[in-house]
């Protein structure tokens, strides 16, 4: 930033014996800090389905992903940038809409953006700049191997000639594109490795059209809906009376069990959704969470479970057993309480709808609303905006279906808008839980262990039982089971694992209490048990599992800290991501507090050091923050809260010390939006059980210091 000298020093006077300097921060900085060059005015030539080339040598770089706040807009441009040979600050990065004939997993979720991407990203700019190449060897008439890419430059070897790209873009598109084109050895990278700011922070700074609800057409109207209050009810009858008096409302029609308001703007469609007078009925059971953890503790004791690994003869095990450890953990339902809530825009005409909003699913959304509206497929376009958080709430697309319903019966392009009570009362919620984790102890080891989940709708899915501890234990089952409920669940940030990680590494300190072992030494003898296994089947490695553990036990001073401060330890792997992670709590007035995390990881080659480190960072504090306090319930149907008043949320003053590690080597990188988040919870609990000698079985721990209050 530059400053003016004039507006900076506003205001000079003598007062009171002193000199006066009146300051205007906001003045004294320069309005606005463009690219070298504006791009939107170059020419450029679209080079392939990600890369455009402007004859100034300048490039935009599309990022095909939906971008959740997870930096892959920026990241993921940084991969084809780096092998396309291109300086960072000659590149402009554009979102691109759904494109399924260019781009494949156009998706926000699992963390597999960069993991999936990687290869196709790096052959997108490795293709472009070996084109280049040749169209430059082609001018010179000379042989490909004696010109190099350096910088957004071909290079002539012998006579240190240069050719930009812009001034070999239109030869260079010409030609046939290569079957195969070698990928940059690591050592080689020069943007990949380096802290890169975030592409669209500028924009958000300055509050710039970005998300879904900045999203604006002319003749545009706003909508909300009324939907079922209570889980299981359907809509009767209503009477609109008094919102269609509203000044500024223009419609309010049913449509399915819900009420459309469509008005001139979204603060009267709101006014007008509080006057309307509906009647619900119910056919359904109202469901409360006090059946659901009846229902759930049947299921674990069940026999008819569905088995999903059973290795050895775990019965016989525990047969034998000198001990048996068995507990039972609980977790509540969750919102995902977005930032920004649910909105969508849509204009429907005949046989075609254009959307545009923030969605993680945009391709499995286009179907869906090809089908509501009975179109083709190809005839729904979906562009994406950025999203103000997503956390797997904007997986499922129902708000984009009601937008373009609404449309089609208006006949106007529409932008839905959920108020924050829609969001968190009319969500797609974490389902709630419960685990029976067992453990036999015979001659002073572990010889079985015994994994029984019970969720609402089901959550556990296949690759799960072949995380850890599989695969170490020769002894060794996962078993399941549901109940099937009308209150709609799903994917929540690090889907399955975000609560059986809390348990599983809970349990394995009591274990290692029990047989009289450091709980880091006891992990990685384990995991000394998994090399040379052959099972195709287990996820992790042994070796990348043990080495993040024993960094985050240096970089955490493990077993050596202060008097008064408690560490946990936790390791963990999912979303094809190792990590582990060291918990300080100390007791304040009586109350524990997590003061510091520190957080190892192995993710293969990291794309970007200072976004990695913030999703690392966040990951933590959201695992923290709700395995602390996050509460939320239903009772005949009906959640326990509807805004922020009644839902606690970790609070700025609460959010710990995050100290985040990189293992270096040089593999293909894996994710980072969900594995920081899973350990957390067990890290912040075996540290509270060391701190206040009490052992946490149920979230949110706050309610066994509290009395169950989740607003304290």
């Amino acid at each position: 930033m530059k400053t003016n000298r004039r507006n900076f020093i506003k205001a000079g006077t003598f007062t009171t014996g002193g000199l006066f300097l009146g300051i205007n921060f906001l003045a004294s900085c320069k309005a606005d800090v463009p690219l070298p060059k504006d791009l939107s005015k170059l020419n450029f030539k679209d080079f392939n389905s990600y890369i455009r080339i402007s004859e100034d040598g300048y490039v935009s770089i599309y990022s095909a992903n939906p971008e959740i706040g997870q930096g892959v807009k920026t990241s993921m441009p940084m991969i084809v940038a780096e092998e396309l040979e291109i300086p960072w600050e000659k590149v402009h990065v554009e979102q691109t809409g759904l494109n399924s004939n260019w781009y494949e997993r156009q998706v926000a979720g699992g963390s597999q953006s960069i993991r999936q991407g990687w290869d196709g990203l790096r052959e997108a700019g490795a293709t472009a700049r070996e084109m280049l190449k040749q169209a430059a060897a082609n001018r010179w008439e000379i042989d490909v191997a004696e010109v190099e890419a350096e910088q957004g430059a071909i290079v002539n070897q012998t006579t240190k000639e240069k050719l930009h790209y812009g001034q070999l873009v239109e030869d260079a598109a010409k030609l046939e594109v290569p079957e195969k084109v070698e990928f940059k050895k690591p050592k080689e990278y020069k943007i990949i490795g380096k802290d890169v700011s975030n592409v669209d922070l500028h924009k958000i700074v300055k509050g710039e059209p970005l998300f879904g609800l900045d999203y604006y057409e002319e003749n545009m109207l706003y909508a909300c809906a009324i939907r079922p209050p209570a889980f299981g009810q359907k809509l009767e009858s209503f009477d609109a009376t008094k919102a269609k008096s509203l000044d500024g409302v223009v419609d309010v029609f049913r449509f399915g069990d819900k009420i459309a308001i469509v008005a001139n703007d979204t603060w009267t469609s709101f006014k007008a959704q509080k006057l309307v007078e509906a009647v619900w009925t119910s056919d359904e059971k109202l469901e409360s969470s006090e059946d659901h953890a009846s229902v759930l503790d049947t299921l674990l004791s069940a026999k008819n479970s569905e088995v999903l690994r059973n290795d050895g003869d775990v019965d016989q095990a525990f047969k034998e057993a000198d001990e048996v450890i068995e507990r039972t953990y609980a977790a509540p339902f969750l919102p995902h309480n977005c930032m920004e809530p649910m909105n969508f825009f849509a204009d429907v005409k005949e046989g075609s709808a254009r959307l545009v909003g923030p969605i993680q699913t945009p391709k499995w959304t286009q179907g869906r609303v090809a089908e509501l509206l009975k179109i083709e497929a190809e005839n729904v376009t979906i562009d994406m905006t950025r999203m103000g958080g997503g956390f797997g709430r904007r997986l499922y697309g129902g708000f984009a279906l009601e937008a373009a319903e609404i449309s089609s019966v208006m006949k106007r392009p529409i932008q839905m808008v959920f108020t924050r009570e829609d969001d968190m009362t009319q969500g797609t919620y974490r389902p709630a839980s419960k685990y029976k984790i067992s453990a036999s102890i015979k001659d002073g080891q572990l010889t079985g262990y015994k994994l029984k989940e019970a969720c609402i709708n089901g959550n556990m899915y296949g690759l799960i039982p072949n995380f850890f501890p599989a695969g170490a234990l020769k002894n060794y089952r996962v078993e399941v089971a549901k109940y099937d409920s009308n209150i709609t669940t799903g994917a929540w940030r690090a889907p399955y694992t975000n609560f059986l990680a809390s348990c599983e590494q809970s349990f394995f300190d009591e274990i290692a209490l029990v047989l009289k072992k450091d709980p880091v030494q006891m992990r990685l003898d384990l995991l000394e048990n998994v090399k040379g296994n052959t099972d195709e089947k287990i996820e992790y490695s042994a070796e990348r599992l043990q080495d993040v553990i024993r960094l985050a036990a240096e970089k955490s001073n493990w077993g050596k800290a202060k008097e008064g401060v408690h560490q946990g330890f936790v390791a963990y792997y999912c979303h094809n991501t190792h990590v582990a992670e060291v918990a300080e709590v100390e007791m304040v007035e009586g109350l524990p507090m997590v003061k510091k995390v520190v957080c190892a990881i192995d993710c293969g080659i990291v794309i970007n050091p200072i976004a990695a480190k913030n999703q690392a960072e966040g990951g933590v504090i959201d695992g923290v923050g709700h395995s602390m306090f996050g509460h939320f319930q239903f009772k005949d149907g009906k959640p326990s809260a509807s805004n922020f008043d009644k839902y606690r949320l970790i609070r700025m003053t609460e959010a710990p010390k995050v100290e985040v590690y990189f293992v270096e080597n040089e593999l293909d990188p894996t994710g980072l939006g969900e594995p920081t988040l899973p350990p957390a919870g067990g890290a912040v609990a075996n540290a509270i059980f060391k701190a206040s000698g009490r052992r946490l079985f149920n979230q949110p721990f706050i309610n066994a210091f509290v009395d169950n209050n989740p607003l304290m």
